[in-house]
């Protein structure tokens, strides 16, 4: 790696933004291993890399590579069922039993409290309670026993079905929770409707339309589209520290809650498309970025309040190696998108999502404003 890891430069045409490269560069320099941003706003496109796609090599992250998107998706998810709604094919506020019968599930959880993260169902990839308790879920964390299951395929019935042998967190509708099972239900819930598979919806309904050709529902496949940079997880095994390439890597683990494949370039088009109307009716959209007060998140994005009095909505997201942006305002004139790479820096998971947070704040900052988010977690 050597001087290789301090290297930038910005590729495309477009403005100069040395601030920006600045920051992509801070990112590299607190041990990331590559860092790829695209913004478009009233001064252009431009597009900016940092660091390198490949560890022990020397050539720059492609500047719209593929990447994993982590939990992105459930953006990507959340949309596909309300243009359902819109359909008419499924209602908003009815009971998800009433498509999915065979779980046997809590008559009072509705399609939006999936999409909002109200339902109270426990995540399948574990909780932390509010005393600090960890309660593991049923696919492994991390670790060694994380990457024994790198090529292991999880049926997404599996995934719902370990979520319901755990206690629910709380009573449907009376709390918030982030859980990754709400977004596999919501999955089961498309494929019911409609007698088509997930990604056979996603294309017709957003992929095709839009023309996001560098977008992937990859189902169990642990391929991913070239050009790439590579991701790798660092773990500790037997006292010693390893570092795992998980480039190639099954996602079926996650499921729709975070198993996409986009560029930075395909996240700035749905993005925008969405948050300017041309994939919901209205009313629709107002339902999507009407936030719950606990934590601000609406039905898949989060919405935050800017240090100027604006508003951008957002979801990132992260996956072992892996962590995305994608960042729009309102209107969707402006976004922000792209991907960083972990590295082999012994920094544990803590570290990394701090050091990630704080040059996270500084982007966000500089294009639109002000504002802060949710750290991006491997389940984020």
């Amino acid at each position: 790696m050597g001087e290789s890891l301090h290297t930038a430069e910005n590729t495309a045409a477009g403005p100069n933004r040395p601030e920006l490269q600045k920051a992509i560069q801070e990112i590299v320099d607190s041990g990331f291993a590559g860092v790829q941003l695209r913004v478009h706003d009233e001064q252009g496109q431009w597009a900016g890399n940092a660091g390198v796609r490949k560890l022990g090599e020397t050539a720059k992250p492609p500047t719209n590579g593929h990447f994993r998107v982590g939990s992105i998706t459930k953006t990507f998810t959340a949309t596909l069922v309300l243009q359902l709604v819109a359909e008419g094919r499924i209602g908003l506020d009815t009971p998800a039993d009433d498509h999915l019968p065979e779980f046997g599930l809590d008559r009072r959880i509705t399609v939006r409290m999936l999409l909002q993260h109200t339902s109270g169902l426990f995540s399948f990839t574990g909780e932390v309670y509010d005393d600090g308790t960890i309660v593991p879920g049923g696919v492994p964390g991390m670790g060694k026993e994380w990457m024994d299951n790198q090529f292991r395929t999880y049926q997404p019935e599996e995934l719902v079905r370990m979520a319901l042998s755990k206690p629910a967190r709380f009573e449907p509708g009376t709390d918030w929770s982030y859980s990754n099972t709400n977004y596999v239900v919501a999955r089961l819930l498309i494929e019911s409707v409609t007698g088509r598979s997930y990604a056979e919806e996603m294309q017709r309904l957003v992929l095709g339309p839009l023309g996001l050709t560098g977008t992937v529902v990859p189902d169990a496949s642990p391929e991913i589209p070239e050009p790439h940079a590579h991701g790798y997880y660092g773990y500790e095994d037997a006292g010693q520290w390893k570092v795992a390439d998980t480039t190639r890597f099954n996602p079926s683990w996650i499921s729709a809650a975070g198993d996409m494949i986009s560029t930075s370039q395909d996240l700035h088009t749905f993005f925008s498309a969405l948050m300017s109307g041309r994939l919901l009716p209205a009313p629709l959209l107002a339902e999507m970025r009407t936030p719950h007060p606990k934590m601000g998140y609406g039905l898949g994005v989060f919405v935050e309040e800017t240090d100027d009095g604006g508003t951008i909505l957002q979801h990132n997201g992260g996956f072992w190696g892996w962590a995305a942006l994608m960042y729009s305002t309102p209107d969707g004139s402006k976004t922000l998108t792209g991907s960083l790479t972990m590295g082999d820096a012994e920094l544990d998971l803590a570290a990394m999502a701090e050091a990630f947070e704080n040059v996270k704040q500084k982007l966000v900052k500089e294009v639109f404003g002000g504002g802060q988010g949710e750290p991006a977690q491997p389940t984020d």
